[in-house]
């Protein structure tokens, strides 16, 4: 039978770079103490440094190795690089060394059924998607795997809301889950507009920022659906979803950039353009905008419905 996570729990969070760090920071700022590992040393003395900041009074370890990090850790949250390989490899590693805790994934897109088919205990291995940056977005997707209990679904759901987060259930695991299958069925066809020449880069941002993203933080697709009359809807699919892009692979245009050196943002220039310093003013300015919209006194509302 397994209880509450509160206070008198203990979290482990595996892998202490961005996201990691700052996973770490928000379960210490709900009062409840983690272990930080990462087998960096300079990533990990940095992540519990951010860490630390977000938490002032919280109480925040170093891990020596995974045992040490995991033993007597009722909840573990893997937040590593997006590699199957190393995931299932840790997983395995954990379940072996504490066969009674929860083990969580922060995987954005790996199915989490993949994730644990290694592990001893895979009714216990659950995923936990949180956003970049977790501290801001509310939303954490809590997803099934193919052998995830019901006890383990709701025992991390309580925990998200317990830490200050907006939890929702993904009953059936699929690559991407909900919000990132949403979001890169946008980006697919965002790229092939600008591959085929029906506009530049520059302007399906500016299309999008000014006419759905407007809309988007109010009135989410499915409740738009309904409120424009679900026959307009089928109108509309039958004269534009033929003509969109469905390719089940990415984008050769996407892979010529890449082979080109062309990687956005790390390498100067993707789509566009980035001289120095731009990369971290998009970052503060997407930050500033998040907590802006948090900061609505409505935000909680539309948030929940």
């Amino acid at each position: 039978m397994l209880g509450d996570l509160d206070a008198d729990s203990m979290v482990a969070v595996i892998g202490g770079g961005l996201m990691g760090r700052r996973i770490a920071g928000l379960v210490a700022r709900a009062g409840v103490p983690v272990r930080l590992l990462d087998t960096d040393p300079q990533v990990l003395q940095a992540g519990l440094a951010e860490a630390r900041q977000m938490a002032p009074g919280g109480v925040i370890e170093a891990a020596a190795g995974i045992e040490d990090a995991v033993s007597g850790a009722d909840l573990v949250i893997e937040a590593v690089v997006e590699s199957l390989p190393v995931k299932q490899e840790l997983f395995a590693a954990m379940s072996r060394v504490n066969p009674v805790a929860i083990l969580a994934s922060n995987s954005s897109v790996i199915p989490i059924s993949a994730i644990a088919e290694q592990a001893i205990n895979p009714e216990r291995c659950v995923g936990t998607h949180f956003w970049n940056p977790p501290d801001l977005i509310p939303i954490v997707e809590v997803v099934r795997g193919a052998a995830t209990g019901d006890q383990v679904m709701d025992r991390t759901y309580g925990f998200m809301q317990r830490i200050g987060k907006l939890p929702v259930r993904v009953e059936r695991d699929v690559p991407g889950f909900v919000g990132n299958r949403l979001q890169h069925a946008l980006w697919r066809e965002a790229i092939d507009l600008v591959a085929t020449g029906v506009c530049d880069a520059a302007t399906v941002d500016l299309v999008v920022r000014n006419t759905i993203g407007l809309r988007l933080g109010e009135m989410g697709p499915i409740e738009n659906a309904d409120y424009v009359g679900l026959d307009l809807t089928v109108a509309i699919h039958e004269q534009v979803l033929p003509s969109i892009n469905a390719d089940p692979y990415p984008s050769p245009y996407l892979r010529e950039l890449i082979a080109a050196g062309h990687l956005g943002a790390k390498s100067g220039r993707g789509f566009l353009d980035w001289p120095p310093g731009s990369r971290q003013a998009a970052g503060d300015r997407l930050a500033a905008h998040v907590r802006e919209q948090l900061d609505r006194p409505e935000s909680s509302g539309s948030a929940s419905r």
